[in-house]
């Protein structure tokens, strides 16, 4: 029986699959069918790297990028040694998901895109604006957000902006709020995209869905805002177009960032009808029913069982993908 450590903790909704009750969830999913799993909350440095040391495990799946006592953001970390993915390297424990590079890289979207750009995969044009740096030229209108924040956080309709003016009074709030760097980006208008990758190698899938949300919640701009995340009022569906496309561009993103395991691929249509990558998650969401990872699997592989059953294969075969990558048998 293999068995399986979930590492959380107060950061473990902001920066990864959900709070303490979503990893209960995991927890009883894999403990369910033929593994065993168990939880370390962890609140300091100290307290994960006890949880390592005692605990009995094959495979590590971690919550966080890093040690935080954050609960709502996940904020601008400075301190390379308190990124977890690195003490699993040097310490050749085996984990499931993208490595530390890759995992700074994704948290930090001005990365992942000066990534994707070097390799001709289309995101958006963008700017990084620390504090006290000049305000670029930009078109408009242009979108603002926190540089190293997931789960849409900081986003609003005052993102949105039209002037300099408005450019300059959010990249302040961004600076101010969040303690971190803005990222300015031309604003996308058309529909939001999302491809859950699943799996590696000749067991690798890529599974496109098409963002919908319910009646009446947009507000000035059709944008995600973070109080519309994570609590049923987005829906994904299958794409009536555009399929074959966010898929292969899905497939470059993760080829040319090294993902592993599970990852999410967030896109949305520009003004020329053309996809644009604009987030790559590296710990997407595992609310069931809510997030969109779930639902994406229950989408293309949903059984007569019903979505409990459909989210406990999901998390297994998240997990089935780690222990084959090390081949721990």
């Amino acid at each position: 029986m293999k068995r399986i450590l979930l590492i959380t903790g107060p950061g473990g909704d902001a920066q990864g699959w959900g709070d303490l009750s979503v990893t209960r969830t995991v927890c009883d999913a894999l403990n369910a069918d033929g593994k065993s799993a168990e939880i370390a909350f962890v609140d300091t440095m100290d307290d994960f790297m006890r949880a390592i040391d005692t605990h009995r495990y094959d495979i590590v799946w971690s919550a966080l990028y890093y040690i935080t006592d954050k609960a709502d953001i996940i904020g601008l970390n400075v301190d390379d040694d308190a990124w977890l993915a690195d003490i699993f390297d040097r310490r050749q424990i085996p984990y499931i998901g993208p490595n530390a590079l890759t995992m700074k890289q994704l948290i930090n979207k001005t990365w992942t895109h000066r990534i994707l750009a070097e390799h001709q995969i289309a995101v958006p044009a963008h700017h990084e604006i620390g504090r006290g740096a000049a305000i670029p030229a930009v078109d408009f209108p242009a979108f603002v957000k926190p540089s190293c924040e997931s789960r849409s956080i900081g986003i609003d309709d005052e993102s949105v902006v039209d002037t300099p003016q408005a450019l300059e009074a959010r990249v302040r709030y961004i600076h101010e709020t969040f303690e971190q760097p803005a990222l300015v980006e031309d604003y996308l208008p058309g529909a939001e995209y999302t491809v859950l990758m699943i799996g590696n190698g000749e067991n690798q899938e890529f599974l496109p869905g098409v963002v919908t949300v319910q009646g009446g919640k947009y507000g000035k701009y059709p944008i995600l805002r973070s109080d519309m995340r994570g609590v049923g009022i987005t829906k994904i569906g299958l794409p009536a177009e555009k399929s074959e496309a966010a898929e292969q561009l899905c497939r470059l993103a993760v080829n040319a960032l090294n993902c592993l395991d599970h990852v999410r691929v967030d896109m949305r249509v520009d003004a020329s009808d053309q996809l644009k990558i604009i987030e790559v998650n590296g710990i997407p969401g595992l609310k069931p029913l809510k997030s969109w990872s779930p639902q994406m699997y229950t989408l293309y592989h949903g059984s007569a069982k019903g979505p409990d059953a459909d989210y406990r294969r999901f998390v297994h075969r998240i997990v089935e993908s780690g222990l084959e990558r090390y081949t721990i048998a």
